[in-house]
């Protein structure tokens, strides 16, 4: 009697260790936003808003969206004033601190942040970012400053005058994080040698294997161009497309570029295993709608 209680009970706490394990319910992988020029982390009608519709569709998911700084005010500040490499040293630290993203995470980076992040994948491989979607990322550079966006307009102008005097002198490329990414096809040279932060990535000085190793780790790579962009110059940078070197009317799309054909980045290898995602919006800058997202977007984070 003794041992068919025995025997009844272990039979009990096995379907019980069966049950519970069969009804666990899979974690979804934590998401880091990183917005974009003249934003913050928690601004409810940009990046608060991509953080609550996320949550709604993907309960349990973990948003962590990246303050750079210690409130936001200089959030916004640092980014038009903050050195980029720190910048992205500094999310590297967060994020590699954070106990919730140890195994792994998906990023998703608006305007100027879709480049940041790539920097964070290609220099922090750990921990691991599974996909990377750009919205509005300009991976080749700009080369132009159209406008501003929300009531950053004062800065808007002044920056524009100190690009105007030389978006490459050390102390202009030092501070202002626009510079940093402006890439004057028309004197390709002096922004190889000097572009602090664009011209490292994209490896235009030297080949860092390391950095090419750790994109091409990238499960997706998805960018998305908006279509009638006007803040954006030019718009096919959203795609790693550019100008034509030497002159600044004719671009040309990514794999016509000499970082596809020499494949510098690892893009040409991915492109052809499929990791390479192109997507297009109709509309400006950032303009898109929830459904939209929710069809286009959200796949990749689920």
């Amino acid at each position: 009697m003794a041992s068919a209680r025995v025997l009844g009970l272990s039979l009990l706490l096995l379907l019980l260790f069966l049950g519970s394990f069969g009804c666990r319910a899979s974690v979804p992988l934590p998401l880091v936003i990183w917005h974009g020029m003249g934003d913050s982390c928690c601004n409810p009608e940009s990046m608060g808003y991509i953080k609550k519709i996320v949550e709604k569709k993907i309960p349990g998911i973990y948003v962590l969206s990246l303050e750079i700084g210690s409130n936001l005010i200089e959030d916004m500040e640092n980014s038009f004033f903050m050195n980029v490499n720190d910048q992205v040293k500094l999310v590297c630290d967060i994020l590699a601190k954070d106990p919730k993203l140890k195994g792994g995470y998906n990023a998703m980076g608006f305007s100027q942040g879709g480049q940041f992040l790539r920097a964070v994948v290609q220099r922090c491989p750990t921990p691991p970012m599974i996909n990377l979607i750009s919205v509005g990322g300009q991976h080749q550079g700009v080369y132009g400053f159209p406008r501003c966006p929300g009531e950053s307009s004062h800065l808007c102008d002044w920056i524009r005058k100190m690009l105007d005097l030389g978006a490459y002198t050390k102390t202009i490329q030092e501070r202002l994080v626009q510079a940093q990414y402006w890439h004057d096809p028309l004197n390709e040279e002096e922004y190889q040698k000097k572009s602090l932060f664009l011209a490292d990535i994209n490896q235009e000085r030297c080949i860092n294997t390391t950095y090419k190793k750790n994109l091409m780790s990238l499960n997706k790579f998805v960018m998305v161009k908006f279509l009638k962009d006007t803040m954006v110059d030019p718009p096919a940078s959203e795609w790693f497309g550019y100008y034509r070197s030497g002159q600044a009317k004719e671009t040309i799309p990514l794999n016509e570029t000499s970082l596809y054909t020499e494949d510098r980045l690892g893009l040409k290898e991915m492109d052809q295993a499929g990791k390479l995602v192109f997507l297009g919006v109709e509309g400006d800058h950032l303009h898109f709608s929830k459904e939209w997202f929710y069809k286009n977007i959200l796949p990749f984070l689920q």
